[in-house]
Parts: structure tokens; C-alpha cells; sequence
């Protein structure tokens, strides 16, 4: 990089209010070009900015030096000078800058400045008493010399220089009344008391005052305004004709903006192309025309002009957030033409850049879709039947964790077919995996509702787990559905079962302990607390006949299957 192109970024970063950086960058220019006046200008108004006045006096000194025919090298000079409080030789540099530019209405408007905080200091009875010779007697005095060091008394001080008439601000500040008495040449000891050292201060005033005031009954003039540095860096002429094509630019862009609005989009490419001929920097209007062409479904030509907007803004170094921007675009055409993986891609470096929630959107949306397509792609029922055969032949042989794998990969090429999901539900309960096999026997049965040995299936899961009574109804269950009776046997069977553990569960043991055991189950606990429960518990008890009644109610139902599967009621 050239010395002009530090200086450009400087100025960029000065007027984004980054003056850390701009005198980093002015620092890096000097290094390449030490004889550039201009260089040490900008980087003066910079640290007058952070109101580091010693170094933008340093480097206005070094302006005039190398410039002392430019006027704006005294206009910095005398900026610095004003904000370290010696407004006499701030006035001496603003004149030296109108003898050279008469005209200059900034350095007239900064000198009046000048002049009036000084005519302030006269009315003022501390006058400039922390000016240069204020500041040195305190220096030399041990006992108050560690105050300066103080930040918070520093910029107090600075205010104070800055504008005398501040001091009433601080009067109670017994720091600031220590360092007047011995900027006055007073006995400076650090004040315990603020009300005594603002007493001493006041005396000692009242004596400068009666020296130095002819006439103590004048009225004071009003408060003068403040200087402020400028803070506008120079310009070279190459910088001004940059910054007129921009406006120029811009104005083109925002004529495309009000076409593409009004959805003429050929017209506002137009615009776009003229405004990117005016300023080919001006990454924006690339964006913009890429969703002109976007919107006009000329998708190739969108994202063209989206990687030409990424590479001049990652050559530019542009903002992150226009670059995300192009690679979204960039993504969303990409979906327009049903490139998925690209659309992905696109998506997620833009999230990189920047991270918004539209784009995440679009991002969830585009993997979805590759989901379907993928699964879409690999189903074939045929090869699924050839999966769930192999994977039968493996049950057959008890080899059942493999079998699962032929049964997942039957699924996956077709997940309509409950057969799979029956089938790989029996491995799963001979495997003793019952949450997974209750799954498979659910989306079994929610493909087709009529598939008894689904039924037949879960019913044994639920065996499995020793909820007998609900086991029992899931055959029951089967029963309606085997219209045939095809599997009328198999389904006794499990009924058999069920009612063989459902009467060892309440006969086994003692009943007291069992009783007991199931009352430390949660949910009977709360069944049992249920006053309405009570209620039915005690007419199914006088009435035995109640029970068919009550069981018609499908929450009841589920109720008194509980106690009966925890042995509180017993089955005849």
C-alpha cells in the first residue's frame, strides 16, 4: 500500500469517529511519506480529537514547518494551543494563519474564540492559574506535585484552562483549592477540610482580585463559547473527485432503487450499470443489481454479479455485512434454479460474514428440501423388499442385530411399507431395545391401521414390560381387526400370557407386602388420592356389575388398568 492509500483509510476511519485508528494509519503515511504536510494536519486534528493536545501541537509545529505558507497548519497550531489553556499563543497562531489566508472565516471565528476566553480570564480573579507558569510552581512543590498525576484532577484542570469561569465547578474540591494556593505561590498544604481550603482559596482570590481589578463593582462578561478543534481531515483533489463520483454514484443507485420499487427492472439495471461506471468501489449497486436480475429470473447473470460484488469488496475491504449480502443472494438464486448444494453453501458463508435470522431461514429451509430429495432419490420398493427378505432370514437365524440393519435399510428405500417396521420391531424386542420396538409397532399401525400382527406385536412389547392390562386390550384390539380370524390363535396366546402374569403379579407373595409395594408407585398414589376414583373404587366394590359402566369412560379405563396391573384390584 502507498502512502495515499493510508491516508485515504485514515480519513475513512477519522470520519467514522475511530481516531485510534486514523492516527495509526496518518502514523503509517508519515512513515512512507515524511515530507507530506498533509499527512501531519490529519493526524494533529486526531489527537486534538482524543484531546491529546501536547501531540496534535507536536505535529501542527511540524505542518507549519513543512508548509509555513498554509494556513491551515496555524488553524491546527493554535486548536492545540487553545486546548492546553495558552490562549495567548493559540491568538498569535490563528493571526499568523490570517495573514496568510484573510478570508479564512474558521481561523476569524476561532480567534474570537480566543480573544473572549481571555477577556473571560481578566473578569475572572483566578484568571490563567493554571497556565504554563501555574502548572510549573505546582510541579516544583513535593508536596502537592503528585496531585497532577491524579486523571480526574487532570481533566479538571483541563476544563479550568479550557474555560475559567468552570472553576466554580470544582470549588469544593479540596485537591483542586490546594493546587490554586500553590499555583499562587501560597503554603500548599493538601487540605483536610474542603470548606477550609475553599475559605483559603477565596482570600487568596479576593487579595489577586483586589491587585489586579481597578473597578470590583463591573459586571463580567458572559460565559465565552468554547474552541473546538477542527476535526475535518484535508483533502487532496483526487480525494474531492472520489468522494463527487460517489455522490454522483449514488444518486444513479437510487434512481435503480425507485425503478426496481416500481418493478421495471430493465431500467433499473440501467441505473445500476451508470452508477457502477460513475464509482466501481461502490459495492452497493452491484447488490442491487443483482437483485434486479434476480427478480427478473435471469439467475445466471444475478449471481455473476454477486461474486463480482464479493471480490470487490473483499479487495476494498468492505463493510461484512454488504458481503453477506452478495453471498445470500448469491444463495437464493441458487435455489431458484434447484442447486441445493450450492444454495447451502452460499448460505452458510453468508452467515459467516453476517449472521441474520432471514438467511438461517432460508439455510433450514434449503437442507430440508435436500433431505427430501435425498431420501426421495434412494427410495425403490423393490430393493426394499430384497433388504426386509435378507433381514428375515438373519431372525431366522437369532442373528437379530444384524437383521435390524437389512430392516432399517428396507425402510429407507420404502417408508410406506409397515411390514419394515414390524418386522424390525420384533428384533427390537428380542433384543430387549421395547421404546424402540414400541415405535416401530406405532408407525406400523399409523401407516396401516388394519395390520394386525402389529397390534399382535405390541401387545407382546407391553407384556414384555408387565403392563398386562393393556396388553390384554391391544389384543383385544387385534381381535376386531382380524376380520378373518387368521390370527385367532396367536392372539390367545398372548392373552394367555397376560392373564398368567396379571395373576401371578396380584397371587405371588404376600398380599399385604404387595399391596404396600404398588401404594410406593407415583401414579397409584395419585389414583388412589383422586376422591372421584374413591367414589367408583367403592360402588365397583358393591357392585360388581358398575365395572362395565365405568369402563366405558376411556380416563376411568385407564385408571383401574393401572391398579388392576399393580395388583390393587384383583381379576377373577
Amino acid at each position: 500500500m502507498t502512502a495515499e492509500d493510508f491516508k485515504t483509510r485514515g480519513n475513512k476511519a477519522f470520519s467514522s469517529g475511530q481516531f485510534d485508528e486514523a492516527i495509526k494509519l496518518f502514523s503509517q503515511a508519515i512513515e512512507m511519506d515524511p515530507s507530506n504536510h498533509v499527512l501531519y494536519s490529519n493526524r494533529s486534528a486526531a489527537h486534538a480529537s482524543l484531546k491529546d493536545y501536547q501531540n496534535a501541537l507536536q505535529d501542527a509545529e511540524k505542518t507549519v514547518q513543512l508548509k509555513p505558507d498554509w494556513a491551515r497548519g496555524y488553524s491546527r497550531k493554535g486548536a492545540a494551543l487553545h486546548g492546553l489553556g495558552d490562549l495567548v499563543a493559540a491568538a498569535d497562531a490563528y493571526k499568523a494563519g490570517l495573514k496568510i489566508d484573510p478570508n479564512n472565516a474558521q481561523l476569524q471565528k476561532s480567534l474570537d474564540d480566543v480573544e473572549a476566553a481571555m477577556a473571560a480570564e481578566g473578569d475572572n480573579p483566578f484568571g490563567n492559574i493554571f497556565g504554563p507558569e501555574g502548572l510549573a510552581k505546582i510541579a516544583s512543590n513535593p508536596k502537592v506535585a503528585p496531585l497532577l498525576a491524579q486523571p480526574d484532577i487532570q481533566a479538571k484542570i483541563q476544563d479550568i484552562q479550557k474555560n475559567p469561569q468552570n472553576m466554580n465547578l470544582y470549588m469544593r474540591d479540596p485537591r483542586i483549592m490546594t493546587l490554586m494556593m500553590a499555583a499562587m505561590g501560597l503554603d500548599a498544604t493538601v487540605a483536610n477540610n474542603a470548606e477550609d481550603a475553599a475559605a483559603a482559596a477565596a482570600a487568596a482570590a479576593n487579595d489577586a482580585e483586589s491587585r489586579s481589578a481597578p473597578n470590583p463593582t463591573a459586571t463580567s462578561k458572559s460565559e465565552p463559547k468554547k474552541a473546538q478543534p477542527e476535526p475535518e481531515p484535508e483533502l487532496t483533489e483526487e480525494e474531492k473527485e472520489k468522494k463527487q463520483k460517489r455522490a454522483q454514484s449514488d444518486r444513479e443507485k437510487d434512481l435503480g432503487n425507485q425503478a426496481y420499487k416500481q418493478r421495471k427492472f430493465d431500467e433499473a439495471l440501467s441505473h445500476y450499470d451508470k452508477a457502477w461506471e460513475l464509482d466501481n468501489t461502490n459495492i452497493a449497486v452491484l447488490t442491487n443489481k443483482a437483485a434486479a436480475l434476480y427478480e427478473a429470473e435471469r439467475y445466471d447473470e444475478s449471481i455473476k454479479t454477486c461474486e463480482d460484488a464479493v471480490d470487490a469488496g473483499r479487495e476494498q475491504r468492505a463493510d461484512y455485512k454488504i458481503i453477506a449480502r452478495a453471498l445470500g443472494r448469491m444463495a437464493n438464486a441458487y435455489m431458484k434454479k434447484g442447486d441445493l448444494d450450492n444454495a447451502i453453501k452460499y448460505y452458510n458463508k453468508s452467515l459467516t460474514e453476517h449472521r441474520t435470522p432471514d438467511i438461517l431461514t432460508k439455510l433450514k429451509e434449503a437442507e430440508k428440501l435436500k433431505a427430501i430429495q435425498e431420501k426421495e432419490s434412494y427410495r425403490n420398493p423393490q430393493l426394499a423388499d430384497e433388504a426386509r427378505e435378507k433381514g428375515n432370514e438373519l431372525f431366522k437365524e437369532s442373528n437379530f442385530a444384524e437383521a435390524v440393519k437389512y430392516y432399517t435399510e428396507a425402510i429407507k428405500r420404502n417408508d410406506a411399507d409397515p411390514r419394515n417396521y414390524s418386522n424390525r420391531a420384533a428384533c427390537y424386542v428380542k433384543l430387549m431395545a421395547f421404546p424402540e420396538a414400541e415405535k416401530d409397532c406405532d408407525a406400523a399401525l399409523q401407516l396401516d391401521p388394519n395390520f394386525v400382527k402389529a397390534y399382535i406385536r405390541k401387545a407382546a412389547i407391553l407384556h414384555a414390560k408387565r403392563d398386562y392390562v393393556k396388553a390384554i386390550d391391544m389384543c383385544n384390539e387385534a381381535k376386531e381387526k382380524d376380520v378373518e380370524g387368521k390370527h385367532t390363535q396367536e392372539i390367545d396366546a398372548q392373552i394367555f400370557k397376560c392373564y398368567a402374569g396379571l395373576n401371578q403379579v396380584q397371587n405371588t407373595g404376600n398380599r399385604e407386602e404387595n399391596l404396600k409395594r404398588a401404594m410406593n408407585d407415583p401414579e397409584v398414589q395419585a389414583i388412589m388420592a383422586d376422591p372421584v376414583m374413591n367414589s367408583i373404587l367403592k360402588q365397583m366394590q358393591e357392585d360388581p356389575r358398575a365395572a362395565q359402566d365405568h369402563m366405558k369412560n376411556p380416563q376411568v379405563a385407564a385408571k383401574i388398568r393401572t391398579l388392576i396391573n399393580a395388583g390393587i384390584i384383583q381379576v377373577r
